[in-house]
């Protein structure tokens, strides 16, 4: 958790968040997994976020509240379900809410079968910027954008 190179990596959602929300704003690290480093970068900062892993926080009462933001870093590729999940994360945001996920999307830029993500045997889905669009719009998010690894959709 006091990994800097870690704390570098998860650096475009942090930054993003310290920049939007306040610290009496409700946050969920989706994912947070063994090292939640999202989380203590943030609760450093006096915000109030609240983790979840079905792994290894697997707290059921996280999923009933609401959040005004949620950061979900390298999960989404890990979803055996994605429209369950998805949606279920859409739910959890507030109006005017925001999702916020790292992970790296295809393009036809990247020669696939030598890429490392998708040789990650964990990795179930590989994502696009135009799967992200169609999962706006599916599920009901009012915009989404990307930029590099990072995409954010907004409720």
């Amino acid at each position: 958790m006091n990994d800097d190179g870690y704390r570098r990596f998860v650096a475009p959602i942090t930054s993003r968040i310290l920049a939007s929300y306040r610290p009496s704003d409700k946050g969920l690290d989706f994912g947070s997994g063994t090292g939640p480093v999202i989380s203590v970068v943030l609760e450093e900062a006096g915000y109030d976020i609240t983790q979840f892993d079905p792994f290894f926080r697997d707290d059921r009462a996280a999923l009933e509240r609401h959040y005004d933001y949620i950061a979900c870093c390298e999960v989404v590729e890990h979803f055996h379900d994605p429209a369950t999940e998805f949606a279920r994360l859409h739910g959890l945001l507030l109006p005017g809410g925001r999702l916020y996920i790292m992970t790296f999307l295809y393009d036809e830029s990247i020669d696939f079968k030598g890429w490392h993500y998708q040789r990650d045997s964990t990795h179930v889905f590989i994502f696009r910027k135009q799967t992200m669009e169609w999962i706006a719009e599916r599920f009901g998010f009012t915009s989404v954008s990307v930029d590099g690894r990072l995409v954010v959709l907004d409720r």
